[in-house]
């Protein structure tokens, strides 16, 4: 696995005290969802290599300032 995707601290879901969960997306953007209820943060997007351990902090950063969508009825 990934060590950027375990290294990284992140606090419970701010809404459900779920499991954090750290998420590449194709190689491009960073985003942290919750495990139980689906909550996640927006993409942290980065485009060079250099860039993509900076994207992962910010998306937890975003996460553990507790910045979340939930995915609740008519999302």
């Amino acid at each position: 696995m990934d060590p950027i995707l375990t290294s990284i601290p992140l606090q419970d879901c701010p809404l459900c005290g779920g499991p954090a969960i750290m998420h590449e997306e194709g190689g491009w953007a960073f985003s942290v969802y919750c495990g139980d209820c689906g909550a996640h943060t927006a993409l942290a997007e980065f485009h060079a290599a250099e860039e993509r351990q900076q994207a992962a902090e910010a998306a937890a950063y975003t996460w553990n300032l507790g910045k979340v969508v939930h995915p609740g009825p008519g999302e």
